[in-house]
């Protein structure tokens, strides 16, 4: 368990003595001192794979060097974790995400590709107790079912080609891991959360995407009405579900696409009037008077 203090103030207020304040400052100053050395040298390690791939830039190049410097951090974290912890965790994500990005460009972008991803992330994140390589493993696994993601000047795009295989997928992901989470060790436990609460945020994103374009599974249409009810009765019931079992991430989660929800329904009916948007903004006090009430109460 990791503690924040104030020494200067513990020792102001009389709360620590001058020795115990001496004592801790000297810990501080240790474990400074490594941090400092271990980004210097995560730096000089992203510094020289980059400038590898540069001198040679292909797909195998970073495949090889993703290799190395994954093993390069993965071997430091099982030498010496307390130590190495920084340098390990960095170079394991660097080198993963270099070995991630040559799969894929050689797989061009094939469903096969990101699903190597995905295990090469959730292996790598296992072993670098790594919460960023296992939610990026689940972003990749939602890639393999079409989900992508887009960027032209001054607009962000969102793409979701089967939305309701998206969301049966990850909503099944999401149960699982989070009961996994129950019964495995701290260190895997707060990965496999991480990995659900992704999921959850995956799941979202399909409902978000059918609501607003539907959805075909072969000869069958799936519509957009269908998504959007789902999406709220699926939002109402895992709210419930939440604050009986005081889980206020997921709350808040719930509140968050829950107002997505809205908006986006409420604009797509009505428009973008001078009515409609007053009405939205005294939905939107409303709820948000409703949730800060809520988080108080379960904080209680």
């Amino acid at each position: 368990m990791k503690v924040t203090l104030d020494l200067d103030r513990l020792l102001a207020e009389g709360k620590i003595s001058q020795s115990e304040y001496d004592r801790l400052l000297r810990f501080s100053a240790r474990d400074t001192g490594s941090l400092a050395f271990n980004l210097l040298v995560a730096s000089g390690v992203i510094a020289v794979s980059c400038g590898l791939l540069a001198i040679l830039p292909s797909p195998y190049t970073a495949i090889t060097v993703g290799l190395v410097t994954s093993a390069f951090g993965i071997a430091l974290g099982f030498v010496n974790p307390k130590r190495w912890k920084i340098l390990s965790v960095v170079s394991t994500l660097t080198g993963a995400l270099l070995l991630g990005g040559g799969i894929i460009s050689i797989g061009e972008g094939s469903p096969a590709s990101f699903v190597i991803v995905a295990a090469i992330y959730v292996l790598a994140g296992c072993a670098a107790r790594s919460g960023l390589l296992v939610s990026l493993a689940i972003l990749a696994l939602a890639s393999s079912l079409g989900a992508r993601t887009g960027y032209q000047h001054a607009m962000y795009f969102l793409g979701i080609n089967k939305p309701g295989a998206t969301v049966m997928v990850f909503f099944f992901m999401a149960i699982f891991l989070y009961q996994l989470s129950k019964v495995l060790p701290y260190e895997f436990k707060r990965l496999a959360i991480i990995a659900s609460r992704t999921s959850v945020f995956v799941v979202n994103f399909g409902f978000w995407i059918g609501s607003l374009w539907g959805d075909r599974w072969g000869t069958l249409a799936l519509p957009r009405g269908l998504f959007a009810i789902g999406w709220a009765v699926a939002l109402l019931a895992t709210g419930i579900w939440a604050v009986f079992r005081n889980k206020r991430w997921v709350v808040n989660t719930i509140a968050a696409f829950g107002g997505i929800h809205f908006y986006t329904q409420w604009f797509e009916r009505l428009g973008a009037t001078p009515v409609s948007v007053v009405g939205a903004g005294l939905c939107a006090i409303i709820a948000a008077v409703g949730l800060r009430s809520l988080n108080k109460r379960m904080l209680q």
